[in-house]
C-alpha cells in the first residue's frame, strides 16, 4: 500500500515537523550546521529507518513463526563523507531474546536481514526523483 510523508518547516526555522498520518517527529540541522539541534538530522533518520524496519520485521516474522520476543534491539551505525556527502557502508547489530531456541532466533534474524524493505531499498539503490517543484517569493 503506497504511503506519503511530509516535512514542513516551523515558522521560518530550519527545524521541520515530519508527519506520516497521525505520527510526527522533529527534524533539524545541528546547531553548528545552521539549525538549532531540535530534532533528528537526515542521516540519523536514514539509520533510524533501517533500525525501525528491522525491528518491526523481527516482530512480524517472529509472530508468523509463533515466537514471542521479549527483547529486540537494533543498533545501526555509519557515517557520511564526500561532496556531496553520501553514506559510507552501514552496519547494524541485533540483540533479541524470545521463547525459541537460539538457532531459531538466529534464523529469524537472517531471514529478516534478507527481506527487510528499507535495508534492501538502500542496498539495491532505490531510484529517487523530484516530481514537482513549486517556488514563490516570500512577502517578508
Amino acid at each position: 500500500m503506497p504511503f506519503e510523508v511530509e516535512f514542513r518547516n516551523v515558522a521560518g526555522e530550519a527545524a521541520a515537523i515530519g508527519s506520516a498520518g497521525p505520527y510526527t517527529l522533529v527534524a533539524d540541522r545541528p546547531a553548528d550546521g545552521g539549525g538549532r539541534g531540535l530534532g533528528f538530522n537526515g542521516g540519523q533518520l536514514l539509520y533510524l529507518a533501517i533500525g525501525g524496519c528491522v525491528s518491526n520485521d523481527l516482530f512480524r516474522e517472529a509472530a508468523a513463526r509463533s515466537i514471542n520476543l521479549d527483547v529486540v534491539r537494533a543498533v545501526v551505525r555509519g557515517d557520511f563523507s564526500g561532496d556531496p556527502a553520501v553514506s559510507e557502508p552501514i552496519s547494524y547489530d541485533v540483540e533479541l531474546s524470545g521463547d525459541a531456541a537460539p538457532e531459531q532466533l538466529r534464523a529469524l534474524v537472517e531471514h529478516v536481514d534478507a527481506i527487510a524493505e528499507i535495508p534492501n531499498s538502500v542496498r539495491r539503490g532505490t531510484e529517487i526523483t523530484i516530481e514537482r517543484v513549486k517556488v514563490a517569493r516570500s512577502s517578508g
